[in-house]
């Protein structure tokens, strides 16, 4: 289980998190939804050990990453928002590397790394350089990164981003079969029929705060709403909407 307990994140004097908590179960799928600037990436990297809370505590199963980062990642498979390829190495090569900083070897790690090569489809990709690859060509990369070590908790910040149909589905049926493992994803997305597909239950930020929190048909039902978007729209802009029936300016 992923928990964030209290968490408070400022960017010169700038409030980004606020008092933000809320869990992820083992064997759940939860989105984690937000308008641009809602500070989700910044939670993300939070739970990864990249970022220090400036209060609050983070739980990667019992381990807190601030106290250690190493212990952490060795639990979580992390999808940022930036790919972080090493464009001189082969996907072979590169995926061994950190199979390797996760303490694979031998058969072990020769086992791993063939997992991820047929789990993921990179056969055409394994010997080849990184380097010119498409957008959903390093993303399927990272992907395999974050899996290649079968990390009992996985983290990913908008993971569909710049693939096609084909890469997309084999994304969808990696992470329902990790759930199904026990595995605990947590997911941000701008994507609400990816949300309703994927899903057990769906945290809405706006202002640094969870604002909404429940399955997509609870939330419909708390918002009064047909669908999610619009469940979504309630809760994360829904003040800036009454004032701008009102005429007051929103911006």
């Amino acid at each position: 289980m992923i928990k964030v307990e209290g968490v408070n994140k400022q960017f010169s004097g700038v409030s980004i998190l606020r008092n933000l908590s809320f869990s992820v179960p083992d064997g759940e799928i939860t989105a984690l939804l937000g308008a641009n600037g809602a500070g989700k990436t910044t939670c993300l990297r939070i739970i990864a050990g990249l970022l220090n809370a400036d209060s609050g505590k983070v739980f990667v199963g019992d381990i807190d990453p601030c106290k250690n980062p190493k212990g952490a990642r060795r639990q979580l498979g992390i999808v940022g928002d930036r790919e972080g390829l090493y464009e001189r190495l082969t996907v072979a090569e590169y995926l061994s590397f950190f199979a390797c900083a996760q303490g694979l070897t031998g058969s072990e790690l020769e086992f791993a790394l063939q997992s991820v090569k047929e789990e993921l489809e990179l056969s055409n990709l394994w010997n080849r350089r990184t380097k010119g690859f498409s957008q959903g060509e390093r993303m399927k990369v990272s992907l395999a990164r974050a899996l290649v070590h079968r990390p009992s908790h996985l983290v990913l910040d908008e993971p569909t981003r710049g693939l096609d149909i084909l890469a997309a589905r084999l994304l969808r049926k990696t992470l329902l079969r990790l759930r199904a493992e026990g595995t605990a994803v947590l997911f941000s997305s701008h994507i609400m029929a990816e949300v309703l597909e994927l899903s057990d239950r769906v945290l809405v930020m706006a202002g640094g705060s969870i604002v909404g929190s429940g399955t997509p048909d609870e939330l419909m039902q708390q918002t009064g709403s047909a669908s999610l978007e619009d469940s979504f729209v309630e809760l994360a802009y829904g003040n800036l909407l009454e004032k701008d029936k009102c005429g007051e300016p929103v911006g």
